[in-house]
């Protein structure tokens, strides 16, 4: 078929969903990604000429940029249509070169979701490409080479082979270890509380001690308990302070990048890397039956909560209809973004809110409805008014000792009729409705209950809480968090326990010696400065030669010192406790890509290994012979099986906790459930609560 004009996205799905609103005289192709490259083989920048990079075809991609070629040849005009950002920017600019394109032709063309409107409207006014977006994406390239091609090879040399350094994952290696660091140092503090059961007539209620005497006490030993319970007498307390407030709860803005990869996280418990991948195919087009192909969200990588004001306007006009004009916010406060965000383009939001879940369904798979769901409410939320809450704080007195009860119950949803956040903990806010009280009043205590606490030290870092303190820190941005998250696992720097992630050994080893010998890498201030100042260069206000510069004067200082100083670390094999079943050497454990391993000493003339199991102290419930061990399934998912598999196939995805069912003799698990955990039997004639 004849065309005029050839469109060249990045992604084949990308291709489709454009041609069928272009018409006839347009042909879409992609490039199927980056089609140039720094070469893997070595450094590729000339640090004596500007930092000059040199760009070489990727492997593999010898077919696809024959084929464009010959396409662009047929065109009488071609068009660059990659992503709205810099690293689109830096895909048109070498397609260009690599097609011989003027850069001074409007060739250009960006949307920011892929409707047939928005691909139309971006049609009709291309501009040219942004020199300053490629150059800031230029300058990251070259920074991140010079580092990891630079640092890796002295940790393969010293350490060990396959190992790597890169700007953005060292600070996150590093915040996991410091973290880990406090965890090791803390030293919990006791303290008391104490919970108090009230009642008014039938109505039950809970209220805490606050002080005695008018005064705010703390209660760090059980010496200040008996002080506290020595005063009461009887079960009589009076009310003296009845305060009733309504409370405005505001909703959640729209989201970035960043806020949907956390929130996910906590609610469907989906990792970065598939956070971005669906939100990729809901962003590049679905099939909507008749309707065709339609992107379903706005461009998923952004740090801006900026919303177009044709969304507003519909997403007003939906929300009045369906929830009635009281949840509607036409005067939505303006939303501000946070500190040098880019503003390019919006917030993840639906391209259209009235292709509701409901409807998307039956054209969606699973994870791709989980993840519209979240971004179409969250953004229908961020749209409505605040929910009003009327609160209650009421003091109760005896003999000088204070408890006071804090009640509140929603007297309008507003936003949460739809959504409301997600929190890291995974505890919600939940209503607590206390009985009509007066000042004056009398109610009687049922309990009173001091009980025993020790302070926690901080908890680990999640997915979700890494990402957020990298954003909160001003290191990496929307593009860099799944990569660089994926990095320090697969290097083995961090393992993932319980959906937190832990340093190894290895990291530890790696982290120390960068901190020493290459500080400027893991200054959380001077990377943040440094991500700053490449935002300058996409502003066209600093030149990318001098920002990589500036960095690379005092690092290479650095690498020299490095060089000469790091002596070589020996990882030793630690001695396994018992002898190889093949040969009768003794047997080591060993640390490799995957984590340790058991393996005998007298490699290579013997080859014998074993995975390293753990074992949780249960005999296994079906054989009664074996050991309940901790296993890995192929996509990394925790299980539990026996440890004679295979003469015994016991397998559980959920904690045997080594007792029967009291009803029905089967044996019972441990299964997570929301706020905590609970024991269950595989019948599920009986459960348990599990204390915290």
């Amino acid at each position: 078929m004849a065309y005029k004009y050839l469109v060249i996205v990045e992604s084949p799905a990308k291709a489709k969903t454009i041609e069928k609103y272009l018409g006839r005289n347009y042909k879409v192709v992609a490039s199927v990604g980056h089609i140039r490259d720094l070469p893997k083989s070595k450094m590729g920048i000339d640090v004596e000429n500007n930092y000059e990079p040199h760009y070489i075809s990727i492997r593999g991609k010898g077919d696809v940029i024959k084929s464009l070629r010959s396409a662009a040849k047929k065109a009488q005009k071609v068009y660059l249509a990659s992503d709205p950002d810099r690293e689109g920017e830096a895909i048109a600019w070498h397609l260009a070169h690599l097609l011989n394109l003027d850069l001074a032709d409007k060739n250009r063309v960006v949307f920011n979701e892929i409707t047939k409107d928005a691909v139309k409207a971006a049609f009709k006014e291309p501009r040219t490409i942004d020199l300053d977006l490629v150059d800031a994406q230029q300058a990251r390239r070259v920074l991140d080479r010079l580092v990891g091609y630079s640092i890796s090879p002295i940790l393969w040399r010293k350490v060990k082979k396959g190992l790597s350094a890169g700007r953005v994952q060292s600070i996150a290696l590093k915040m996991v270890i410091d973290r880990e660091k406090e965890i090791r140092q803390f030293i919990p503090e006791e303290y008391w509380s104490i919970d108090g059961n009230f009642q008014k007539e039938r109505k039950k209620f809970k209220a805490n001690f606050w002080g005695v005497d008018g005064k705010k006490k703390k209660l760090p030993n059980a010496e200040s308990i008996k002080e506290v319970t020595s005063r009461l007498d009887g079960k009589d307390y009076a009310v003296t302070k009845v305060e009733k407030k309504e409370r405005k709860r505001n909703p959640a803005a729209p989201f970035t990048t960043s806020s949907m990869q956390q929130e996910a996280a906590r609610k469907l418990n989906f990792r970065t890397r598939k956070t971005m991948m669906v939100a990729q195919q809901l962003y590049e087009g679905i099939a909507l039956g008749k309707q065709g192909t339609v992107g379903l969200i706005t461009y998923m990588r952004t740090d801006s909560k900026r919303i177009a004001d044709s969304a507003k306007a519909e997403a007003a006009e939906f929300i009045e209809t369906t929830y009635g004009k009281e949840y509607s916010s036409h005067s939505h406060k303006k939303v501000k973004n946070a500190q040098g965000a880019q503003d390019a383009h919006e917030a993840v939001r639906p391209t259209s809110v009235m292709r509701t879940p409901d409807e998307m369904k039956k054209y969606l798979d699973k994870d791709q409805l989980k993840l519209y769901t979240l971004i179409w409410s969250r953004f229908v939320a961020s749209q409505m008014t605040p929910a009003i809450l009327d609160t209650m704080k009421v003091t109760l007195e005896q003999n000088g000792v204070i408890f006071i009860a804090n009640g509140s119950k929603v007297k309008f949803k507003g936003f949460m009729q739809v959504y409301v956040e997600g929190t890291d903990d995974g505890k919600e806010e939940k209503e607590n409705i206390l009985p009509e009280l007066v000042v004056g009043d009398v109610v009687k205590a049922v309990d009173i209950e001091p009980k025993q606490h020790f302070t926690q030290p901080p908890a680990r870092f999640s997915e979700a809480t890494l990402i957020r303190t990298l954003e909160e820190k001003g290191v990496g941005r929307p593009s860099t968090y799944a990569p660089t998250i994926e990095t320090i696992q697969r290097r083995y720097y961090v393992k993932l326990q319980q959906k937190r992630f832990e340093p190894t050994e290895l990291g530890e080893i790696v982290n120390s010696l960068i901190e020493e010998f290459f500080p400027q890498i893991v200054n959380v201030n001077f990377t943040a400065e440094m991500e700053t100042d490449l935002d300058k260069v996409e502003e066209g206000k600093e030149n990318w030669i001098k920002v990589v510069d500036r960095f690379y004067k005092p690092f290479e200082a650095e690498l020299t010192t490095a060089e000469e100083k790091i002596e070589k670390i020996q990882i030793k094999d630690e001695p396994a406790g018992f002898d190889c079943d093949v040969c009768g050497h003794p047997m080591v454990i060993k640390l490799g890509r995957y984590g340790k391993f058991y393996a005998c000493s007298n490699f290579p003339d013997c080859r014998n290994t074993k995975p390293i199991v753990k074992e949780i102290g249960v005999t296994c419930p079906v054989c009664h012979e074996g050991q309940v061990i901790e296993r890995k399934s192929k996509k990394n998912r925790l299980f539990y099986g026996c440890s004679r598999y295979p003469d015994c196939d016991f397998t559980s995805w959920d904690k045997p906790v080594g007792r029967d069912c009291p009803k029905c003799g089967q044996y019972l698990v441990e299964k997570k459930v929301k706020g905590g955990k609970q024991v269950v039997c595989i019948n599920g004639d009986y459960e348990e609560n599990v204390q915290k």
